[in-house]
């Protein structure tokens, strides 16, 4: 065991690309394989144009006063984009604890993961086999992803699916947002509206694995007209299903807004305090086989010989966020945003080091007993202390036919990245928290853009966006070494949208995004920006009954970052640039009532995800795998939930989601291969009506995994080179890890309204 886990922590692959001037001839197959999804979808559109009933129109309902912060990013159906939308009553029912990703499990082409088993803590989520560094979350309109690792960290903000609103998916690029391009989906958050009245409401939660959440809510309702207060306190803690990966999490959102009847103006602080006990190590195949809990972080032997775990192994991290949004209707035609944010976090990742090298942290060996000793046992944090900060604006001009926003954003990072050692057991002249390396890293981003919609007439209309945006990096990490780097992109958007009828719309649309490397990038080698060409061919069909969204994306790529598999050492997962790569894929969804008591809202992504001349070093010698499978991007992915309501204030959903074989490294190797699975999911929400003060109690209940499947949803896969065993010769070693999931568990709570 101690084997394994010393390779993960030390080894690196040796896996390589490069850039190919030829592509391969097995690329003949793709337009069959896009024909052949086209007649499919053009097949099941037919099913449905022939249907002869009362219709619901496909043109939007009047965007609602909150609203105006999004709608610079947000997409309706007269936009060619790919999106999905999730209200706070779609996700209210399974809101017990668990972290956004969670909740969003069920939407097409997604696929989430925890890091302790059970949506607590630490989670994660994927998008058309893209990982979360290439999904680009806005709140408010206001970026949230980390500015240097590009990743978004849930677990900083326990509790927040309590204060949003609404949310909105966009698969591909999407549009020009104010923040890093998407390569993968954009996910735009609303934080809660107004409410007209005074409100209380208190909720509690508890389940498996001594999970427990806690919070309170209130809004002092619109006071004379134009004024209200809001807010919420939220306290979350878990034993989670890995051994220690125990979660202890605290949560407000305080927000004062003002309108009248041409302004909005909102203020807004919230944040929150996580400590996390680690749990991204992951185990091996024969642990997993022998004792899927297994934890091995914070493990060492002491001084008898004894296996020991370090009880401090944690994540200890703050963040605050403060937004200033304003709104203000100029005129009948114009329109204005403006916001203000800064958010400040600092925190550290605290490690048990046993028998770690002086040499690390610049102590000179010692003599002890006439013998010279050069390492020690100790106890480090590693920190972080970064400040963002910037602004963001539009201005919207809407008038008959055309629609146009201009607009914009600037934003700057500053991150200091420090160690300390806080314990040692051989110190020589070690002082208590000496900062044994001290970096720090900048990164300013700005970017304009141009947006509008033209209506040629009642049926067609014309997309364009036009984004510039530059990025400037700094850093002098030992690890990425000194970096100042300048990058320029230029991303063109254009598309039509077709409405046949009231029930029937088409769209086309062409998207280019361009990106620079992530720290970690720099870290792991010589990185170079990327490049994504994203087609969209789609048809949304709508009636009171049934509503279907069919699409056909293709995703070409140059210099593309995936994922190689590997994780640094502190659990990050490592990217590399591959050269030509594409992503080629059918998504359809839909939403059936079946009467008046039952719903159906499956949806299915078939796709191919591809590699193009893949070059990769095995024993040795350089080889060219030719087209091989892009890491973490099943080929299928399909979720569904049956809605059953016998009365209006009962609700049974049963949940299912399949997610089909992929590969955890880029050479299709079978050690690689992390097997297809399968979760099923129960909830249960009654409401109970009640007179006076109190206005109503919800009861609630979740049971996951009903069928206690035995589930993996994520892991690692790494490869090196092996020149020792047998000499003269390399030999490529592989290895992986794995996540489990925890078996069949529940939450079950209530919420107190007054």
């Amino acid at each position: 065991m101690k084997t394994f886990y010393s390779i993960l922590r030390s080894s690196g692959a040796r896996t390589r690309s490069i850039t190919q001037q030829q592509r391969s001839f097995h690329n003949w197959s793709k337009p069959r394989y896009a024909m052949g999804m086209l007649t499919f979808s053009f097949f099941l559109g037919l099913g449905l144009f022939g249907q002869d009933k009362e219709i619901d129109s496909l043109e939007g309902s009047k965007v609602v006063l909150d609203e105006v912060f999004v709608s610079a990013i947000r997409v309706t159906n007269a936009i060619p984009v790919t999106f999905s939308n999730l209200t706070k009553e779609d996700v209210q029912p399974r809101n017990l604890g668990q972290d956004i990703p969670i909740l969003m499990n069920f939407l097409p082409s997604v696929v989430t993961t925890s890091d302790a088993g059970a949506g607590v803590g630490y989670t994660g989520i994927r998008v058309r086999g893209s990982d979360a560094t290439r999904v680009n979350v806005t709140i408010n309109g206001i970026p949230y992803n980390d500015a240097e690792s590009q990743g978004t960290f849930w677990v900083n903000m326990p509790d927040f699916a309590s204060s949003t609103e609404s949310l909105q998916l966009q698969r591909g690029v999407g549009t020009s947002t104010n923040g890093a391009g998407a390569f993968g989906a954009s996910l735009n958050l609303l934080t809660d509206g107004f409410s007209e009245e005074a409100y209380a409401q208190v909720s509690s939660s508890l389940g498996s694995f001594n999970t427990l959440r806690n919070n309170i809510k209130f809004s002092t309702g619109l006071m004379n007209d134009h004024v209200e207060i809001s807010g919420r306190l939220s306290r979350i803690t878990s034993d989670g299903y890995i051994d220690r990966a125990s979660s202890d999490l605290d949560s407000y959102f305080l927000q004062g807004a003002y309108k009248d009847d041409n302004t909005l103006i909102k203020a807004l602080l919230f944040g929150g305090h996580e400590i996390t006990y680690q749990a991204w190590y992951g185990i091996d195949a024969e642990t997993l086989a022998r004792d899927r809990t297994f934890n091995p972080s914070g493990i060492f032997t002491d001084e008898n010989g004894n296996t020991q775990f370090y009880e401090n192994e944690v994540d200890n991290y703050k963040q605050d966020h403060f937004q200033l949004l304003w709104n203000e209707q100029l005129s009948e035609a114009w329109s204005s945003n403006l916001a203000l944010h800064y958010t400040r976090g600092r925190g550290f990742f605290e490690q048990f080091r046993e028998d770690d090298d002086f040499a690390t942290y610049g102590i000179a060996p010692i003599s002890i007993n006439g013998e010279e000793v050069n390492s020690t046992d100790l106890i480090r944090r590693r920190w972080l202390d970064n400040d963002f900060y910037g602004t963001v604006f539009s201005a919207n001009y809407k008038k008959e036919n055309l629609d146009v926003i201009l607009g914009g954003g600037w934003n700057r990072y500053v991150g200091d990245h420090f160690g300390e050692v806080i314990w040692a057991r051989f110190a020589n002249t070690l002082d208590y928290r000496d900062r044994y390396y001290d970096d720090t890293s900048t990164k300013t981003d700005f970017n304009l853009y141009a947006k509008a919609n033209y209506a040629l007439n009642n049926q067609w209309s014309m997309y364009g966006d036009l984004q510039y945006r530059t990025v400037g990096y700094t850093a002098n990490g030992v690890e990425t070494g000194l970096v100042d780097d300048t990058f320029h992109f230029f991303n063109p958007k254009a598309g039509i949208t077709f409405d046949l009828n009231r029930n029937n719309n088409f769209y086309l649309s062409y998207a280019v995004a361009q990106r620079e490397p992530n720290r970690n990038d720099y870290e792991n080698g010589s990185p170079e920006p990327e490049r994504l060409n994203d087609i969209e061919l789609g048809w949304r069909y709508v009636s009171p009954a049934v509503q279907v969204s069919t699409n056909i994306y293709y995703m070409d790529y140059k210099n593309q970052l995936v994922l190689t598999g590997q994780l640094n050492d502190v659990g990050a997962p490592l990217r590399a640039n591959v050269g030509d790569s594409y992503r080629l894929g059918l998504e359809v969804d839909a939403n059936i009532s079946l009467g008046d008591q039952f719903k159906i809202t499956p949806n299915i992504a078939f796709s191919a995800n591809r590699n193009q001349d893949f070059v990769f070093q095995r024993d040795g010698v350089l080889q060219n795998l030719g087209n091989t499978t892009i890491a973490y991007s099943p080929s299928i992915i399909a979720g569904n939930m049956l809605t059953y309501m016998p009365r209006p204030n009962w609700q049974f959903v049963l949940l299912s989601k399949y997610v089909g074989e992929q590969y955890m490294g880029n050479i299709d190797a079978e050690s690689s291969i992390l097997e297809a699975y399968s979760q099923t999911d129960f909830n249960v929400q009654y409401e109970l009506k009640c007179d006076g003060f109190l206005k109503s109690i919800v009861f609630s209940g979740l049971v996951n995994n009903v069928f206690d499947a035995k589930l993996v949803t994520n892991g690692y896969f790494f490869t090196f080179d092996d020149d020792f065993t047998t000499p003269g010769t390399v030999t490529t070693v592989e290895g992986a890890g794995y996540y489990p999931q925890a078996g069949i568990n529940f939450l079950v709570g209530a919420t107190v309204n007054f």
